[in-house]
């Protein structure tokens, strides 16, 4: 039995972790939980799923869980208590699902732990991509891909060797304002933004999907997964979401994965691998019509995309500022207290301002991703 941490487990992956992990009791079993303030759903989960250790990023509701809560599961708080969740023995697979940088220490700590990572937080790697991947070869883990994106090119490449591969195409659904202008965009609302055609994601990763940071993040993400240059990595748009990701080889093929919008794959197969087990989710109907279709991004509309490749192109701390500048701005956009088109401003502006200096170690990565933070914050004026 594969005992799993979920770093994240109220959230939108951490759900649908949970309900794989449901439908397989004797294959799987949540031996840790962690959620930042969400008590009433981890409540109930640490009801259902008995883990060993539950964690509560946020100290003070952490206290109100303690106050109630009657039961064997130990429960910690504070964000150094996510380094313990990553790192506890009765853990087989570390799943990192919360959302943001904040994810990348856990993530390094289980590593060096031992721990495989199921990775569903792609700041991670944007952020920390050459430490991440230096600890995994180091450690001898195993790391495997959470994101539809980059389970789909994974799966695409398992039996390929790097020479066989011309390059890599991730898909992008467009978002929710495929098709409209830069003066459309002076106009949008949160409400408009949160209207995803196809996926149903939490907030953070909704908006950057409308802005196209997402893929750009993927983007960034892929190159240091897959140990693939900047130029053989292309996106394509496909409105549908049946194709995940597709891998083009030397000889003209592409090979492509494809199924319903539906994160339980990529996550099934996550703690599943090297095996496949039977489908939890809704699969493709065949007995149904479906349009593939693709386009080319619009990046003088959607500027984001063409940002990330030029700040993963320059490397060292730049992924780095793009990652925390963004995720500055759209939480403000999320608290309505910015407007659309600010975030892609946010970011360039420190993007542009920032000299790239190399990560040494977790230690300057944390440093520079706090300034940035505190740049973000006064451009914006913004507490």
């Amino acid at each position: 039995m594969k005992q799993i941490a979920i770093l994240g487990s109220t959230g939108s992956i951490g759900r649908q972790a949970l309900d794989v992990i449901r439908s397989y009791p004797e294959r799987l079993r949540a031996t840790v939980l962690t959620a930042h303030r969400n008590i009433d759903l981890l409540e109930q989960q640490i009801e259902e799923f008995q883990p060993l250790l539950a964690v509560v990023t946020d100290t003070a509701a952490a206290e109100r869980l303690r106050a109630r809560y009657v039961g064997k599961t130990r429960i910690r708080s504070g964000p150094d208590a996510l380094v313990e969740a990553g790192t506890i023995a009765a853990c087989d697979v570390v799943l990192t699902a919360v959302s943001g940088a904040v994810g990348i220490q856990p993530t390094l700590a289980a590593i060096a732990a031992g721990k495989d990572i199921a990775l569903a937080n792609k700041e991670t790697l944007v952020a920390a991509g050459e430490l991440v991947m230096e600890a995994v070869d180091k450690q001898g883990v195993a790391l495997l891909p959470v994101d539809s994106e980059h389970s789909a090119i994974f799966q695409c490449l398992e039996t390929s060797r790097q020479d066989e591969v011309a390059g890599l195409i991730l898909t992008a659904s467009g978002g929710p304002f495929r098709g409209k202008t830069k003066a459309d965009l002076a106009h949008v609302t949160l409400a408009d933004c949160l209207r995803h055609p196809t996926w149903r994601m939490g907030p953070k990763i909704t908006v950057d999907s409308a802005t196209l940071f997402n893929k750009g993040l993927e983007v960034i993400e892929a190159h240091h997964l897959f140990m693939m240059p900047y130029e053989r990595i292309r996106v394509a748009v496909h409105p549908q979401s049946i194709v995940h990701s597709m891998v083009e080889y030397v000889d003209g093929a592409v090979l492509a994965q494809l199924g319903t919008p539906d994160m339980k794959l990529p996550i099934q197969l996550a703690f599943s691998y090297p095996e496949r087990w039977p489908a939890v989710q809704q699969t493709l109907s065949w007995e149904e019509r479906h349009s593939l279709t693709f386009e080319v991004p619009d990046t003088d509309t959607f500027p984001a995309l063409a940002l990330a490749y030029r700040a993963g192109r320059a490397g060292k701390s730049l992924p780095l500022v793009m990652n925390a500048a963004n995720e500055v701005a759209v939480h403000a956009f999320l608290e309505e207290k910015i407007s659309f088109l600010q975030i892609y401003k946010t970011v360039e502006t420190l993007v542009q301002r920032h000299r790239p200096q190399a990560l040494r170690d977790i230690h300057d990565v944390v440093c520079i991703d706090r300034e940035i933070r505190h740049e973000a914050k006064a451009l914006l004026s913004i507490g």
